[in-house]
C-alpha cells in the first residue's frame, strides 16, 4: 500500500475525517440554537455518510436563512434537507362543522 500525505496507507479508514463531520454538525447545531435563528426545532445528524437536516421553521425567510447557514457550515459534505415551513396564517374562511 502506498501512503497518503498524512503518512497513512491508502484504503485505511480515516477516523479523523468522521470526527471532523461530527464536529461540523455539532458546530451547526450550536449556530442554529445561538444565532438569530434560534431554531431548536431543527435536527442535524449524520446518517450513512451524509448529514440529514430535518425540522419545521416558522417562515420561508427562516428556511432560507437556515439553508444558507447549513451550506456555510457543511460545505463539501453530502447534505439532505427536509425542512418545512409551519402554516401560521389565520384561516381565510370559517370551518364548517356538521
Amino acid at each position: 500500500m502506498s501512503e497518503t500525505g498524512s503518512g497513512r496507507p491508502h484504503g485505511v479508514d480515516h477516523a479523523p475525517a468522521a470526527e471532523n463531520v461530527e464536529y461540523r454538525v455539532a458546530h451547526l447545531r450550536d449556530r442554529l440554537a445561538a444565532e438569530e435563528l434560534g431554531e431548536l426545532g431543527v435536527r442535524a445528524e449524520v446518517r450513512a455518510g451524509s448529514v440529514v437536516v430535518t425540522g419545521t421553521v416558522p417562515s420561508a425567510q427562516c428556511r432560507e436563512t437556515l439553508l444558507r447557514t447549513v451550506h456555510e457550515e457543511l460545505d463539501g459534505l453530502s447534505v439532505h434537507t427536509d425542512v418545512v415551513v409551519a402554516e401560521t396564517a389565520s384561516p381565510d374562511h370559517a370551518e364548517d362543522l356538521p
